[in-house]
């Protein structure tokens, strides 16, 4: 998976509200036995892909930390509001 640590810091931080949320949904008092059941099953595969994403990002810092792989800066050409891209 080609990841930019902004990409895998983004998606690591929608899991930890995802299974957040999903916790909160085990502990209720007014849902069904089954529901609080799907929900801890839910959670735990929420935590597994939490998990694989921080271990992703762990060994990205560790490849750019040894040389093996390098940042690359983008540069931003934006072309709207500017003159001379006017018609």
């Amino acid at each position: 998976m080609a990841e930019t640590i902004g990409s895998l810091v983004d998606k690591i931080s929608i899991f930890e509200q995802k299974c957040f949320h999903m916790e909160e949904e085990t502990k209720r008092k007014d849902v069904s036995k089954k529901h609080i059941e799907e929900c801890k099953k839910k959670l735990l595969i929420l935590k597994r892909q939490r998990n694989d994403l921080v271990k992703e990002l762990d060994e990205l810092f560790k490849d750019i930390l040894s040389g093996k792989k390098k940042l690359k800066v983008y540069k931003q050409f934006k072309m709207y509001n500017l003159p001379e891209y006017r018609k």
